[in-house]
């Protein structure tokens, strides 16, 4: 409103004339240190800060029910800003290297933590493990819920509690501020693949963690370090796809409850994963999560071969990764997005993850009843091919 216009305008500039070298750079010391432009000095530079992202950020923080957010140029980057921010730019002094991840998780963080590129080192355990997997030099918790690919609710508060003050990370890229708001529960910082149901349509790729104002600065001075500024155009999609979240979110959620049940009584499903069917022993539903979501995942009791022959034979659905989009899309995460994951903590052979779109639930389940149908026909399947190093984790 305050900007004079009804659609909100790209600012695609990557400097900015600057009023004075003393004005100018003050701005630019302020942004570089996590803070904001100053108005005398200006925006300087585009990697450093952006007013359409900014933009973005507000509205998300908002919807997280926090102070500030920060966005980055893809989901990973978010992640890297974390750790980095986490276990380099505060842990710094206090020496502090360590990581607690609750598994399972997204296939690509499960990979960098491993990795040890970003000089920290991660163990691994479940929710209830936590307590037990702090040392006093952990500097950061990570935790996803619901989990990719398994869909496993995990108890935010408990999980905080068990941290004992170490910050926590909760991924709520599955859930969205719609159906869940980690900060509520006492999570330090709430991280989502914006590049999913934020932006809801498969055409930008874009990460984004929402915290208290010390953490915005931390993750903004990691940001102007390592570049990992979203581009203006990525925020702009971003922000006008919060305008139809909401309505996206429910219809996704009805149309995959509905997928869901058929599924359940499907002769070829040995497991169904999916809030409210595969158990909830917790009572998170209603209380911490709003809602069952849109992501469904199933064991297929003909394991590896039925999951390569259903994923050639759907035709509605699109054999891709990623996820959150307006269409339903099908894949094979041990092959795929947890392809990198070690053996032991990989998803099973014949798990297949679906995210459900707006298409009409009838027509999906048709396309999946037939596919089912072909998948119990011999197909000749081609093996999939194993690599020494493997290729970090796509969406």
């Amino acid at each position: 409103m305050e900007l004079g216009v009804h659609a909100l305008p790209i600012d695609l500039s990557s400097t900015n004339p600057l009023p004075d070298i003393e004005a100018g750079g003050l701005s630019y010391e302020a942004m570089a240190g996590g803070g904001m432009p100053y108005a005398e000095g200006g925006a300087v530079y585009g990697r450093l800060w952006n007013p359409t992202v900014a933009r973005f950020e507000s509205a998300l923080a908002r919807l997280e029910h926090t102070e500030a957010a920060v966005a980055f140029s893809s989901g990973m980057a978010a992640m890297t800003a974390a750790i980095l921010a986490t276990t380099r730019e505060t842990g710094r002094e206090m020496g502090r290297r360590h990581i607690v991840a609750v598994r399972p998780l997204y296939g690509g963080t499960d990979h960098l933590l491993a990795s040890g590129v970003l000089g920290a080192e991660a163990t691994f355990c479940t929710a209830e493990g936590v307590a037990a997997a702090l040392r006093p030099d952990t500097a950061l918790v990570i935790l996803e819920t619901p989990a990719n690919p398994t869909l496993e609710l995990a108890d935010i508060r408990a999980v905080v509690e068990a941290s004992e003050g170490v910050p926590v990370l909760v991924d709520n890229t599955f859930a969205t501020p719609i159906l869940q708001n980690p900060a509520d529960f006492g999570a330090s910082m709430v991280l989502h693949s914006a590049t999913k149901y934020l932006g809801g349509h498969g055409d930008v790729i874009a990460g984004v963690i929402a915290g208290d104002r010390e953490w915005a600065a931390a993750l903004r001075r990691v940001r102007a370090i390592t570049g990992a500024l979203l581009h203006p155009f990525g925020a702009y999609l971003l922000h006008r796809g919060l305008a139809t979240l909401p309505i996206r979110i429910r219809t996704q959620q009805a149309n995959a409850q509905r997928v869901a049940a058929w599924l359940s009584t499907h002769p070829s499903v040995s497991r169904i994963h999916y809030p409210g069917i595969s158990g909830d022993s917790r009572g998170l539903l209603g209380r911490q999560m709003k809602g069952t979501g849109a992501m469904i995942s199933v064991d297929l009791s003909g394991g590896l071969d039925q999951a390569r022959r259903l994923t050639s034979a759907v035709r509605l659905f699109t054999h891709a990764v990623s996820l959150g989009g307006v269409d339903s899309l099908i894949q094979h995460p041990a092959a795929l997005t947890h392809r990198p994951v070690v053996q032991e903590a990989r998803p099973s052979p014949g798990l297949v993850r679906l995210s459900i779109g707006l298409e009409d639930p009838e027509d999906l389940i048709a396309d999946l009843d037939q596919a089912l149908g072909q998948a119990l026909t011999e197909i000749p399947a081609q093996a999939l091919t194993t690599t020494r190093h493997p290729a970090p984790a796509a969406g």
